[in-house]
């Protein structure tokens, strides 16, 4: 039965109360969405790509990676640790650059006749493109300093030409490749 003082409801279009609660329910959504996503790429990872050859056989021009920024604040690097980081400031550069990590705080590195040395040790490098054709060191490395390398060594602008790397550079560590498809798969 109809009750003459009360209007049917049309299923069809909502209150403007209902409408308001959610625009305001989607804006909460979408507002939380951009936080958490701002939040996650400045502080736990984020994605790079790679825009050279420094870093051949192992990382290829315009792999996607996935660079984790927080397991340095639980742990330090470790020598083999692909590492992504601001460039020393004598540069001039701004964009990131990537290498891998190859001598650690008061290490002595040198590189002669095609090996890498550390501590007076030879190194076995399976990951390289081809053996250094240069000579380097013997340096030892400073107190909150690294010393990086391309995998590419004879075509990476790395620590042999511009010195050590400040700790405080460090952005984060490669740890697992996304882009191209074949090529899935964890970095370590």
């Amino acid at each position: 039965m109809h009750n003459a003082n009360s209007r049917p409801s049309d299923p069809q279009t909502p209150p403007a109360a209902n409408v308001k609660g959610v625009l305001r329910e989607t804006a909460e959504t979408l507002g939380l969405s951009v936080l958490l996503a701002f939040g996650l790429r400045t502080f736990v990872a984020e994605a790079r790509y790679i825009p050279s050859e420094s870093m051949l056989p192992t990382l290829e021009v315009n792999d996607r990676l996935i660079i984790d920024k927080v397991s340095y604040d639980f742990g330090n690097p470790q020598r083999g640790d692909i590492v992504v980081f601001r460039p020393p400031d004598a540069l001039g550069q701004k964009d990131a650059f990537i290498k891998r990590l190859v001598a650690l705080p008061g290490d002595v590195v040198e590189v002669k006749d095609g090996q890498l040395y550390i501590n007076g040790e030879s190194k076995p490098e399976p990951y390289i493109a081809a053996k250094p054709d240069y000579q380097y060191g013997p340096v030892t490395v400073p107190p909150d300093a690294y010393l990086v390398l391309g995998d590419n060594r004879n075509k990476s602008f790395d620590s042999h030409y511009w010195g050590f790397l400040p700790k405080d550079h460090l952005i984060g560590r490669a740890v697992f490749r996304f882009w191209p498809p074949d090529r899935l798969g964890d970095l370590n």
